[in-house]
């Protein structure tokens, strides 16, 4: 199973995040970052939200970083591990910048970007964007097309509804071929079916239950558009459960540290419901220095036995 790693403060949501994390800035970031490479995290992901309307920020906050820019920055500070968005909400950015941004990214980095998108659920953030919320599952399959026609053709072309552009130049491709790894993000049907048409991976939502990951998985798979390929499930195993905005969901089961054997225990069983890829969340802490002493300690004992 690969493991990604939490980078601390990526956003602010009140029910996880810990008051040392705030303290951890930018340049903070990226030695954590080439430490996790160091010792040996294969991923890290970095969420997105562009503009948080008011009745969202009491649990979701107002601190979100620019996914891509900084899966640029943190390239630049690494040189093997993957950095995927986690994620870019499709609709809200044009897909030719989009799509020339996440090339970008890929060919300073020689290859490491992963591509994540999904819907959201913020009506009010696509209201200052301009773009019909009620219609983005729509503009979200358009845009893919267009993404994919933008990485894939040498003079890219598309006609659609709400983005067209004919023989274009489009310099440079993706390092990686046929193009970025795309993963999507979500649990609707509409989310599966996207993910069996353009996906190389799934991001579980944070309000889908593990047990239920198998079923969703055959759904994908029984899709017409599938087809046979390497497919990562991305889930953390977060003991505190999140509901719509952010907010905590009472769970008198929900545990912030955990022992070596809950956690191997708990990655085992993501591993037999069908995931790839995992992390193990931050646990309560008092520093930046003593989460990494923890991050060494679960790629040292926890690893081996996952």
């Amino acid at each position: 199973m690969k493991l990604a790693f939490p980078m601390p403060h990526l956003m602010e949501i009140g029910a996880i995040t810990q008051p040392w994390e705030l303290t951890v800035d930018g340049p903070a970031q990226l030695r954590l970052a080439r430490r996790a490479e160091e010792l040996g995290y294969d991923l890290v992901g970095i969420p997105e939200h562009l503009a948080v309307p008011p009745e969202q920020q009491r649990h979701s906050g107002r601190f979100w970083l620019h996914s891509i820019a900084a899966q640029a920055a943190i390239a630049g500070a690494t040189r093997t591990i993957r950095l995927y968005n986690s994620i870019t909400i499709l609709p809200l950015q044009h897909p030719i910048a989009l799509a020339k941004a996440l090339a970008t990214a890929d060919w300073f980095s020689g290859g490491r970007i992963v591509a994540t998108f999904g819907l959201g659920s913020m009506r009010r953030e696509y209201e200052y964007f301009g773009v019909p919320f009620d219609e983005r599952g729509r503009i979200a399959d358009e845009y893919l097309e267009a993404i994919v026609a933008l990485w894939t053709q040498e003079t890219p072309s598309y006609e659609g509804k709400y983005v067209s552009f004919r023989d274009i130049g489009f310099d440079p491709k993706p390092v990686q071929k046929p193009h970025l790894p795309i993963w999507i993000g979500g649990d609707s049907d509409a989310a599966l079916r996207r993910a069996a048409r353009f996906g190389a991976g799934w991001v579980v939502s944070f309000r889908t239950d593990p047990a239920d990951i198998p079923a969703r998985l055959d759904h994908i798979r029984s899709q017409p558009t599938w087809r046979d390929r390497p497919f990562e499930v991305v889930s953390g195993i977060g003991t505190t459960r999140l509901t719509t905005g952010h907010a905590p969901r009472e769970d008198a089961g929900a545990r912030t540290n955990m022992s070596a054997q809950e956690i191997v225990d708990r990655l085992s069983f993501y591993k037999a419901m069908g995931v790839t890829c995992s992390s193990v969340p931050i646990p309560a802490m008092d520093s930046a220095d003593a989460y990494l002493d923890y991050a060494q300690w679960v790629i040292e004992e926890i690893r081996p036995q996952v």
